[in-house]
């Protein structure tokens, strides 16, 4: 397999890069020049990066061109919904825009490399209690301008699929969590305050956001491991959840990490900055179609999951100190 992955400095590329290279896949990869490295510097020997904007279709064309992907998977994107209120022009266009450009670069490609075009649960947006779990079926009510951009591409991805025949398959990947992942992001976010709380950084308080939103959660290195599969088996115009089938409120979260914590009393106080103009309050996904399919299902923990992000804050905090 030659893959071409774009978005591979991100947390769910350098991911996908990790597993990809076990199989023994060639892999490539996107990235801008002021793109931070620090999650692929353990790879850069392994893998060919290919300085690339996708915003511009010329730039697009010649990393296909130097990579020629037997497959590709699309993970480039303007990816926190929160940062979409502030900047929804920019999360729309960046969004958009990239895909599309990517997309048809690959058509002068032959024969056409399997594409993966990577949606999200967010797309789902408002979900009634009767409609869960949540099945591929469900209608779109996306509640953020990033959810709408993820429509965007999702649909797109049906659309080049059937004008053009481009074996595309797509994805709903519910919340994923791990090593790695932005500090932007509330579990790493709650994570890495703890920590700094630990090593003495800051006063013993969590500043949190709305805590009763329920997430279905899964493992970054399931997810990517599901990716790859569909790349190798799935059924291209098709569409599949990536989730656990289970979920636990932000509150949850929070807890278990303060559970796991050296120091005890941590107190915990709202922070109105952290709060969004609407919010998706309930994602609990249906595998059932991935499973049927591929016979893929999450398989960490994510008491595991929490337990090594926090693990990574420490690495990193304690790096910071030194």
């Amino acid at each position: 397999m030659r893959l071409l992955i774009t978005g591979i400095t991100g947390f769910v590329g350098s991911h996908m890069a990790d597993y990809a290279l076990a199989r023994g896949a060639l892999v490539f990869g996107s990235s801008r020049w002021r793109s931070k490295t620090e999650n692929i510097d353990h790879l850069r020997s392994r893998i060919t990066l290919i300085d690339s904007d996708l915003r511009d279709l010329s730039s697009v064309r010649g990393l296909v061109e130097a990579s020629n992907p037997s497959h590709v998977i699309h993970l480039a994107a303007q990816s926190f919904a929160g940062a979409s209120w502030q900047s929804p022009a920019e999360t729309l266009s960046t969004n958009i825009l990239s895909q599309v450009n990517l997309l048809e670069a690959i058509r002068a490609l032959k024969p056409f490399p399997r594409v993966l075009v990577v949606g999200s649960s967010e797309e789902y947006g408002l979900v009634h209690e009767d409609e869960l779990p949540i099945r591929e079926t469900n209608p779109l009510r996306p509640l953020s301008p990033y959810a709408v951009s993820k429509v965007a591409q999702d649909l797109m991805g049906y659309q080049y699929w059937r004008s053009y025949g481009l074996p595309i398959l797509r994805t709903r990947a519910f919340n994923h969590e791990g090593p790695r992942r932005g500090d932007v992001f509330v579990t790493s976010n709650f994570a890495k305050q703890v920590v700094e709380i630990e090593a003495g950084r800051r006063e013993p308080t969590v500043y949190v956001g709305d805590l009763t939103p329920r997430r279905d959660y899964s493992d970054v290195r399931d997810i990517v491991r599901g990716y790859y599969v569909l790349l190798e088996r799935g059924e291209p115009g098709e569409v599949y959840n990536l989730c656990s089938g289970s979920s636990w409120t932000i509150r949850h979260v929070l807890d278990f990490l303060l559970a796991q914590s050296t120091v005890k009393g941590i107190a915990i106080e709202g922070d109105p900055a952290r709060l969004r103009p609407s919010d998706v309050m309930v994602l609990e996904g249906d595998p059932s179609k991935i499973e049927k399919a591929t016979g893929w299902r999450a398989e960490i923990p994510f008491e595991r999951t929490l337990t090594e992000l926090l693990d990574f804050w420490r690495e990193r905090v304690g790096r910071a100190q030194r």
